[in-house]
């Protein structure tokens, strides 16, 4: 009788552990379908630019353009001002980077760097593709392989408007800048 108790108990306790696992798995089910998962995959760290650009506009030997009454849906992402001296002799150095409403990127590069060496940093593959007129105001636009851009002298710089947007979302940020 002794080895059957002890073989009856080896079972209980196998199968105990095994509903103990199936009720922790299940309330583990239920919380994960009821608690919160975070936003939607959406990692995008906004930034203020403001005070940068500020900064940035003092410091620049042509006139700094950022946006002026972009809707909440853009969202700034990364903003950066680098002296002729910080950029391994590529010019003053302006970026303010956005998330789109469409969830493309889109950014302003400015700098008083030649127009083709800042193509070739930003848009590789460049190739002309007509123009868009924004307020009065002509840009070319150049597709290239995975980007395309909007850009136009600005004073003793070239503005870049470019990533994966649209020629609309740019023609929106291009709008905007002030």
């Amino acid at each position: 009788m002794a080895a059957d108790s002890k073989s009856m108990r080896g079972r209980q306790t196998v199968r105990d552990m095994v509903l103990s696992m199936l009720a922790v798995g299940f309330v583990v089910w239920i919380g994960y379908l009821f608690l919160p998962h975070g936003n939607g995959g959406d990692s995008v760290r906004v930034v203020g630019y403001q005070v940068e650009a500020a900064s940035a506009k003092r410091a620049a030997p042509y006139p700094l353009l950022a946006p002026e009454g972009l809707s909440d849906k853009w969202r700034a992402n990364s903003v950066s001002y680098r002296p002729a001296s910080d950029n391994n002799g590529k010019g003053n150095a302006w970026h303010l980077g956005f998330v789109t409403p469409s969830g493309q990127y889109a950014a302003i590069e400015q700098s008083d760097a030649p127009r083709d060496s800042l193509l070739a940093d930003y848009v590789k593959g460049a190739r002309p593709d007509g123009t868009s007129e924004v307020d009065g105001r002509s840009w070319e636009r150049v597709q290239g392989e995975k980007d395309r851009a909007l850009t136009a002298r600005t004073g003793s710089g070239t503005t870049l408007l470019t990533g994966t947007a649209s020629y609309e979302e740019l023609a929106e940020l291009a709008q905007a800048l002030k």
